[in-house]
């Protein structure tokens, strides 16, 4: 006849736990047990009482909630920063009054506030006074197309989009962010695109949190709604 891990027949280690959880009386009962058992300590190959066991389990429950709690803190200290920058970079964007100048502070406040490499932006449907800028070059009809299929920016590699002409050469640029540009988020048409490109491969992925580009390409259609008849 087979016995049990316990070595007595009929009654398994579940069984005795299952007791032992049960009957905490069973502990007052036997009080002087608990300084008489042995165990192994993960910390060491040393023997230690289950009152030791104890307070090991709680350390290393202990430092777990502060690992837990400092990531918490460096999250919401990475989220403070990036709420400054979008602050600075807004704020400089309201304070240009002349096209050329908002131009010019969304490109470079993106590219120093966010350390984003290449910038580059197109608008179409401008007032005619403004027909001079550089985001008022020609964009084909294709690539109109994709900014007004994108309900949500784009992020991936440069598969060779119509956009990634339009940065600055002798950069490489090799994932790229896609962000519509609308009146208004429910506006079926875009009005333009904003482009941003990186030479790091994962810097702009498929899988990534896109909150802080939707928020971008937001205050930038916000910005540049000015510029349109």
């Amino acid at each position: 006849m087979s016995t049990s891990p316990t070595g007595v027949a009929g009654i398994t280690e579940d069984d005795i736990a299952g007791y032992l959880a049960n009957t905490p009386a069973f502990f007052e009962r036997y009080a002087p047990l608990l300084s008489t058992v042995q165990l192994v300590s993960p910390h060491g190959a040393r023997a230690v009482s289950l009152q030791e066991r104890q307070i090991e389990l709680l350390r290393d429950r202990i430092r777990g909630m502060e690992r837990k709690f400092m990531e918490l803190i460096r999250a919401g200290q990475d989220n403070e920063a990036l709420s400054g920058r979008l602050h600075r970079w807004t704020c400089t964007m309201l304070l240009a009054r002349e096209a050329p100048a908002i131009e010019t502070a969304l490109i470079d406040g993106l590219k120093n506030e966010f350390l984003v490499p290449q910038v580059a932006l197109r608008v179409w449907g401008l007032a005619p006074e403004h027909q001079g800028l550089v985001l008022s070059q020609a964009v084909s009809d294709d690539a109109k197309a994709l900014a007004t299929s994108l309900t949500m920016p784009y992020c991936g590699l440069n598969s060779g989009f119509e956009a990634a002409s339009w940065f600055e050469p002798g950069v490489p640029v090799q994932s790229m962010a896609l962000l519509p540009l609308r009146v208004g988020k429910t506006a079926a048409q875009c009005f333009g695109l904003l482009a941003l490109g990186s030479p790091d491969a994962l810097r702009y992925q498929s899988d990534m949190g896109v909150e802080l580009l939707e928020q971008i390409g937001d205050i930038a259609s916000a910005a540049l709604a000015r510029l349109l008849p």
